[in-house]
């Protein structure tokens, strides 16, 4: 039982770092720069949230899976709830997603940003935005399979 406790522990605890900064840099954020900085301020300062963001997204998401299928195992092959079927559904969704930001419009943003062209880095940025909303609401989705299961 202490194993599964831990699992659980550590998978929620990186679903919070995940999601819980989604939303603080949608909702708190992103308004507070758009009202307090100009344009060239309010990039490097992305420039700089996304490098440590990023970061920390991705050992969240090695933690998720880790936790998620550790806690699969240690189930000992009993059938699993469908509510487990669609947040592993929802997580992997959010996880492409993700992978999709940083190959592509982050990419382009650092280029951008690293000669300077701050039009394009502004524009990849603006490519990046809407995908981290779907997974905050991919993301609140799944939080609500987590504790009402699929009856929501």
């Amino acid at each position: 039982m202490k194993l599964h406790a831990t699992f659980l522990f550590l998978h929620l605890l990186a679903v919070t770092i995940w999601v819980g900064g989604i939303f603080f840099s949608h909702v708190c954020l992103r308004p507070a720069a758009m009202e307090a900085l100009e344009p060239p301020q309010r990039l490097a300062l992305w420039q700089s949230i996304f490098v440590r963001f990023f970061r920390w997204v991705t050992i969240a998401i090695l933690v998720i899976l880790l936790s998620g299928f550790g806690m699969f195992f240690h189930s000992g092959g009993s059938p699993l709830p469908g509510a487990w079927h669609a947040m592993a559904a929802t997580g992997l969704l959010m996880t492409a997603i993700f992978a999709s930001v940083l190959i592509g419009p982050y990419r382009q943003f650092r280029q951008a940003m690293a000669v300077g062209d701050r039009a394009a880095a502004a524009a990849a940025q603006g490519r990046i935005r809407p995908r981290i909303f779907i997974n905050l609401l991919l993301g609140i989705a799944t939080l609500a399979i987590a504790t009402l299961g699929l009856a929501f």
